[in-house]
């Protein structure tokens, strides 16, 4: 699977299309006045973490033939002094499956736990290059 992110920005104008295998859509994030975006990449960080997790809920859960009507997934962490990595980075996830018992969703958000693809890039460590 191969993932792009691409943002053009002109003075309070973003351009911003993310891709997966070729299929594409457009990501709506307001410009600020001082240029750049509305939103902190640290903010979109989290939100790939958070969105990575729910996903990755709903995939797993099929798999296992369980219904899930709901999930919510708060990240919360810091970020220091310009340049500094985020730190304490910890979250919260609330899976909603009304058929399936407390034991059974624990084992799921478990797994996901394990096997969510952005929570294992960051856990590793993976180098970002520029080309």
């Amino acid at each position: 699977m191969t993932i792009t992110a691409t943002i053009r920005n002109s003075h309070q104008q973003n351009d911003i299309v993310v891709s997966t295998n070729g299929n594409s859509k457009g990501v709506v994030i307001p410009g600020k006045v001082e240029g750049g975006s509305s939103v902190n990449g640290g903010e979109l960080l989290f939100l790939a973490l958070a969105t990575c997790f729910c996903n990755d809920i709903y995939r797993e859960a099929a798999r296992r033939k369980m219904t899930v009507t709901a999930v919510e997934v708060t990240v919360r962490g810091q970020f220091g002094k310009e340049g500094e990595p985020a730190s304490n980075i910890t979250y919260e996830a609330n899976v909603q499956a009304p058929k399936s018992s407390p034991q059974e969703i624990a084992g799921l958000i478990a797994y996901v736990d394990g096997v969510a693809e952005v929570h294992n890039t960051l856990r590793k460590g993976v180098s970002v290059t520029l080309k």
